[in-house]
């Protein structure tokens, strides 16, 4: 994993369809009503299970450090949540980091631990091996 998001505001501007293009995210912006500053957000996404349908996925909540602990969490989780109700989604899912002290945060909103429970387990195949996977598909087809 790397040390910081690779993702530039372009990228973001461009993938949440705010230039004209493909919508892939939801972009959520709390927004300090004093400072006009962005105090927190949520990226999110519409998802698809062959277990229940459609699904809003959260990609990443982030408040900044000096407004944590104020409720700014809260109620951005509180949009999403109204999000996916809205998009008539029967559950929202996201990871989060084991260390993360924000665990509690998210339990204590009704969150589950799929891990603990279900024994779900989270992979990725990265840029690479997916390049490789890719040309692998193409040699099947020559």
């Amino acid at each position: 994993m790397s040390n910081g998001p690779q993702l530039t505001e372009e990228d973001l501007k461009r993938d949440a369809g705010l230039t004209g293009g493909q919508e892939y995210c939801e972009v959520y912006v709390l927004v300090d009503n004093d400072t006009d500053q962005a105090i927190g957000y949520s990226i999110c996404y519409k998802a698809y299970s062959t277990w229940q349908g459609r699904y809003f996925f959260v990609e990443d909540i982030y408040v900044r450090p000096e407004h944590r602990k104020r409720g700014a969490g809260k109620r951005i989780f509180l949009e999403v949540a109204s999000r996916a109700v809205e998009l008539q989604c029967p559950r929202l899912e996201f990871n989060v980091l084991e260390w993360n002290p924000a665990r509690k945060f998210y339990e204590s909103l009704g969150a589950v631990d799929l891990t603990d429970k279900e024994g779900w387990h989270y992979y990725r195949v990265e840029e690479q091996q997916l390049a490789k996977l890719a040309a692998d598909l193409r040699a099947k087809k020559s």
